[in-house]
């Protein structure tokens, strides 16, 4: 079984580091986004070279490749795996994107693959952190402060689903893992310098 778990694992990853952020931008001809805006591999750089329709493309791209590693986990794996180890593999998808090996692991932040995957757990969850998301943004105008604020708001919110700790643990997990891939932001945050979202 080990040898199962490291070829699920590996197609996980390898589905997650599909950089769609770096693939559209350039089949459409608008050059490396590594080397326009803030150079992060994500939706928000995207909508940064002014595309509106295409950083929904990849938003949209972003967040069903969080979703659907681990939707057929589940269907494929339910009477073989425990819930847990199933939710574990399908979790590897956002590492996927966050270093993803075609772009010498430095890939997005992580945070619209993180929503797949979560609504892939409970659909309950996907939407508590989207409109925790919107919350914050509309009284905040700051991308990366919603952002922070759903990820540590959200382990308190799945407690109240009475699920098992080890979910609570992996959850926090990443959750501090893509809070860390924020700190340029944090520390425009603290500075006053970030850049506010425009509605």
């Amino acid at each position: 079984m080990g040898a199962n778990y490291f070829i699920l694992l590996t197609i996980v990853y390898f589905f997650g580091s599909i950089p769609f952020a770096y693939i559209f931008p350039k089949f459409f001809g608008m050059g490396d986004i590594r080397e326009l805006g803030s150079g992060n591999v994500g939706a928000t750089n995207v909508l940064r070279t002014g595309n509106k329709a295409l950083a929904i493309v990849v938003l949209v791209f972003d967040i069903i490749k969080g979703f659907v590693p681990l939707i057929i986990l589940k269907n494929y794996y339910h009477n073989d795996l425990s819930e847990f180890i199933i939710v574990l593999i399908g979790s590897v998808v956002i590492l996927g994107h966050i270093f993803p090996i075609w772009l010498k692991f430095k890939g997005g932040k992580g945070v619209a693959t993180y929503i797949g995957f979560l609504f892939a757990i409970n659909y309950i969850f996907g939407i508590f952190y989207i409109i925790t998301w919107l919350l914050i943004a509309l009284l905040k105008k700051y991308s990366s402060l919603a952002s922070i604020t759903s990820l540590v708001l959200l382990p308190f919110f799945v407690m109240l689903f009475s699920y098992e700790k080890n979910l609570i643990y992996l959850l926090i997990l990443i959750n501090l893992i893509i809070i860390s891939k924020h700190y340029s932001n944090i520390y425009r945050l603290i500075n006053k310098s970030e850049t506010k979202i425009k509605f």
